[in-house]
């Protein structure tokens, strides 16, 4: 696909970038990417993946705008409260770039639904509120060997990590089981700014492997970033793969864009 006019000067920062160009402003619009959850994380996540170029960009959530969300939910505003977080997605990122194709699924993923909704997607953006939801697509996108991007925030901190499924650990080489009793922003409260970071670093993380930017490590060990805001600190720590996890039995059959071709 060769770009045209508008495209070139729309794209033409991404285009100068060492080891994107044309070519990976090509992979990026024929790429499908699924965002699950659009708040605090969703949010720059979905704006910086439609002014990169993706060319199709599933947003799933099934909540309305609520006006506690708009101090850290930037992809929503005032005129919208009331409405479907998908609706309101739209209407916004259609402004920042109308050549995105999106997909508003305004449903709540769920054990029955989950492979259905996600398999037609290159890549997966975990950005939701809550552990059940984080590790069922964790676990679906390991039963389905498809790369995600997951991240998690409270208060001041958060991390966040890239998970190629037989090439890198997943959340359950980090905590094996759902973690219970850990305090939510409803309780604790979080900072705009904290899941505007997180959030970013996961749609780096999408485009990087989208125009094959991202290579694994050989020891599979993957890279959990964290990001401490009462200090300002931000860290990397490199996870191993836990021997029993699933996520390695797909090893010898890994998945990544240098592998497979975009569909």
């Amino acid at each position: 696909m060769a770009l045209n006019i508008e495209q070139r000067r729309r794209y033409e920062r991404n285009l100068l970038v060492p080891g994107i160009g044309e070519a990976g402003q090509e992979r990026l619009a024929a790429a499908k990417a699924a965002v699950v959850g659009l708040g605090g994380l969703g949010s720059p996540v979905c704006q910086y993946l439609v002014s990169a170029g993706v060319g199709c960009i599933g947003l799933i959530d099934a909540d309305v705008v609520e006006l506690s969300n708009l101090q850290r939910q930037v992809l929503h505003n005032t005129p919208r409260l009331g409405r479907l977080k998908t609706d309101s997605a739209r209407e916004g990122l259609e402004a920042l770039n109308p050549e995105v194709r999106l997909e508003t699924m305004p449903a709540r993923l769920a054990a029955a639904n989950a492979k259905e909704i996600l398999d037609p997607y290159d890549v997966v953006v975990e950005a939701t509120d809550n552990f059940g939801t984080k590790f069922l697509i964790n676990d679906t996108c390991v039963a389905l060997r498809k790369p995600f991007a997951t991240a998690g925030i409270l208060a001041l901190s958060g991390q966040a990590m890239f998970v190629v499924p037989g090439r890198t650990p997943c959340l359950r080489c980090v905590t094996p089981e759902i973690p219970e009793g850990v305090p939510t922003t409803s309780q604790w409260g979080v900072l705009g700014a904290v899941p505007g970071v997180l959030g970013s670093v996961e749609a780096l993380e999408v485009i990087r492997w989208i125009v094959g930017l991202w290579r694994p490590r050989p020891d599979c060990r993957g890279a959990l970033h964290t990001l401490d805001g009462e200090t300002m600190r931000l860290r990397t720590m490199l996870i191993p793969m836990r021997a029993d996890c699933a996520c390695g039995m797909s090893r010898n059959h890994g998945s990544g864009f240098i592998d497979h071709e975009i569909h």
